[in-house]
């Protein structure tokens, strides 16, 4: 339970600080990139760490998701794609918990950071903007 709270106190506070959400394609375009766009649940940012949690059918892991990294000014703008369908028959209510360092997405420690997928709210993907 004290990890769900911190989750959430920690997605609140990436919204407030960066201003996160952002219509789907409204920054970049995702014509051409591999897999589907992905809705999340949620999103949170640490100085060197994002952290996703992402819809699962009970086998979705990290591999199953690729972060593409578009720069846009003086943001980098993240588009979650899923690559793999997870085929399994045993959802996860709230989904998973999927995460990079800024170093593995390429990016500088305390860089600012949009997201550009969806987020799902009661089952359905809602695009949120600023």
């Amino acid at each position: 339970m004290r990890y769900r709270i911190a989750f959430c106190a920690a997605v609140a506070l990436s919204v407030v600080l960066t201003g996160c959400a952002q219509k789907p394609g409204s920054l970049v375009r995702t014509e051409g990139m591999p897999g589907q766009l992905e809705p999340i649940h949620a999103a949170a940012f640490t100085r060197d760490l994002a952290v996703f949690r992402v819809s699962s059918n009970g086998c979705t892991d990290k591999s199953d998701v690729k972060p593409f990294i578009t720069r846009l000014k003086d943001s980098a703008v993240i588009t979650l794609r899923r690559l793999d369908e997870d085929r399994c028959t045993r959802p996860i209510k709230g989904g998973v918990q999927v995460e990079w360092t800024f170093q593995e997405l390429g990016l500088p420690p305390g860089a600012n950071v949009v997201v550009n997928n969806p987020y799902m709210m009661d089952g359905a993907a809602v695009a949120i903007s600023q």
